[in-house]
């Protein structure tokens, strides 16, 4: 794992510099003028409670098989990414250049404006709604944000949301296991 601080986005690319990159095909152009001015933190785990494996790579890749366990017929035929995975002990991948809109909110809206895909940058952390994340994600997550945040000056602290807050009664992540006051306090303390 490297440092909490996260090496910059390279603009050529839009990849975070020494993270790992496994392309995702869900993902398109942004509509053009759109500038991105939002961060969505969303939470995952596949099996639901299970951390490790290849299961999230292989749902952002479309190789998830619904052999492999029962709960992953339900994930058929799905087509999701996000920018950004940190694991539960801090490793990194990234599936989407931040350039392009990632497919991770879905019907979404966010102070009236639909549509958060088109605007905003989704990062995943490993984990369930009730499981507490882990320090190593806090501190990566609050240094990714930071490096975000240079990048793309709209997004203000008051444009990190969780993916509960731009599609209410849809979606719960990151949950409750997620300390929105110590994320808040670890950004304020990342230069």
């Amino acid at each position: 794992m490297t440092s909490p601080m996260s090496p910059p986005v390279d603009p050529a690319t839009g990849l975070l510099a020494g993270v790992r990159y496994l392309q995702s095909p869900n993902c398109d152009d942004r509509p053009p003028g759109v500038a991105i001015d939002l961060l969505v933190i969303h939470g995952i785990s596949l099996p639901p409670g299970k951390y490790g494996g290849p299961y999230i790579d292989q749902l952002f890749t479309n190789q998830l098989s619904s052999d492999e366990h029962p709960y992953f017929t339900t994930l058929a035929g799905l087509r999701v990414s996000a920018h950004v995975l940190i694991r539960r002990e801090g490793d990194m991948t990234q599936y989407v250049p931040f350039h392009r809109r990632a497919w991770h909110a879905g019907a979404s809206v966010f102070r009236g404006r639909e549509g958060c895909n088109d605007y905003s940058i989704g990062i995943e952390l490993e984990g369930t709604d009730t499981d507490a994340y882990t320090d190593a994600q806090y501190a990566r997550l609050a240094g990714v944000c930071r490096i975000l945040m240079r990048q793309w000056p709209a997004i203000g602290e008051d444009r990190i949301v969780g993916h509960s807050d731009v599609a209410p009664g849809r979606k719960t992540d990151p949950g409750t296991g997620f300390d929105w006051r110590r994320f808040r306090e670890l950004l304020l303390q990342v230069t």
